[in-house]
């Protein structure tokens, strides 16, 4: 039959080095103190949304912070393919429509140049006589031109 025997170690033996009296010992990194410091009133959401952390299982706070983080990357792809679907379009507008506003803007410009290069000649043609045969005098021509039935008189 086996027997067992307690061996001591001489090294448990000796007595630790430190004070002897334990009465002056205080335990300052404890979390248990009677005194404490810890005014619910100041207490921010923030803080207590962190104390639940030990509340709600391990799964849970990894289900959730998964849905978090998807949404905030499915977000910020969003505004970045937005963002850079606006740059895209309003420079696409700005290389196309300005030159094209502008050649437009000149093409009503010359448009109406000839509109009233065409009304000053046909007003030097009424008031300038027309032909060489026209005995009409210069208000009968305008009174004709203006479609006037008794004709223009003169004011003399």
């Amino acid at each position: 039959m086996v027997q067992l025997v307690e061996v001591e170690d001489e090294h448990f033996q000796q007595a630790q080095l430190g004070p002897e009296d334990e009465d002056d010992f205080t335990d300052t990194d404890s979390e248990i103190s009677a005194e404490s410091d810890w005014d619910p009133v100041e207490e921010s959401l923030a803080d207590r949304l962190y104390a639940l952390r030990d509340v709600v299982p391990a799964t849970t706070r990894g289900w959730v912070w998964d849905k978090v983080t998807y949404t905030t990357e499915t977000v910020k792809s969003t505004l970045s393919f937005a963002g850079r679907a606006a740059w895209a379009i309003s420079v696409s507008a700005l290389l196309l429509g300005v030159p094209f506003a502008l050649a437009y803007a000149d093409d009503q410009q010359i448009l109406a140049m000839e509109e009233e290069q065409r009304m000053r000649e046909m007003g030097s043609e009424i008031l300038g006589g027309g032909g060489a045969g026209n005995e009409q005098s210069t208000a009968e021509r305008v009174g004709a031109a203006l479609g006037q039935e008794g004709g223009a008189k003169p004011a003399l």
